[in-house]
């Protein structure tokens, strides 16, 4: 099942909950008032009712107009509830030199830059699957923000603070679940629960 959902992400509806954590919620309050509603990014819910009448969930693929490769695969997520885009990102995998094994990347557009998240995927025996996005330093899996100038210079740094991890596992028979855990300076400040389900095939006419 956790394997069929990251090959048919599509073909899944997703349901999502949210708990803030004590004194990190007027955090999550500010940041969508004074960045991810006006940009459309990163619109985590402040509230379990603000998923509660769940979510889309689009991939779309990028191809180069004369080769036809695919050059870009982005997964965009938006609350039916708010209209507000929780995530927007591009999706790949690479390798860093912090790490021996490849690594999930997961690219938001930003205003002049981007946030980049870089994670580690674990696979276990009971058929669960994580993704670790932590590490010591720059070339590191971790989160990374990028500020590009107008001349071309491009800055980046590694923010050890940032923490993530994503727990996927088997639910029930047609579904899959997945803990998202967020951490800042040895903190969680965030949990979000989704529960993805095969999409109903649509029945043929007559």
């Amino acid at each position: 099942m956790v394997r069929d959902f990251y090959e048919r992400t599509s073909a899944y509806d997703l349901d999502n909950w949210s708990e803030w954590h004590g004194f990190f919620k007027p955090f999550g309050v500010a940041l969508a008032v004074i960045f991810s509603r006006r940009l459309q990014q990163l619109n985590i819910p402040l509230s379990p009712l603000d998923s509660s009448k769940g979510m889309s969930s689009r991939v779309v693929q990028m191809r180069d107009r004369q080769t036809g490769r695919l050059v870009q695969t982005a997964w965009v997520r938006e609350l039916h509830a708010t209209n507000h885009v929780i995530y927007a990102g591009s999706y790949s995998v690479c390798n860093v030199p912090g790490y021996p094994s490849p690594c999930v990347k997961v690219v938001f557009p930003l205003p002049n830059g981007n946030a980049i998240v870089l994670m580690k995927p674990e696979s276990y025996a009971d058929g669960s699957f994580s993704l670790t996005s932590a590490g010591n330093g720059f070339g590191d899996p971790g989160f990374y923000f990028t500020v590009h100038g107008q001349d071309g210079t491009l800055w980046a740094r590694y923010v050890k603070a940032m923490q993530e991890k994503i727990t996927v596992y088997s639910a029930e028979q047609d579904a899959a679940r997945a803990d998202h855990i967020l951490c800042l300076w040895g903190m969680r400040f965030l949990r979000l629960h989704y529960r993805m389900r095969r999409a109903a095939e649509p029945v043929p006419a007559r």
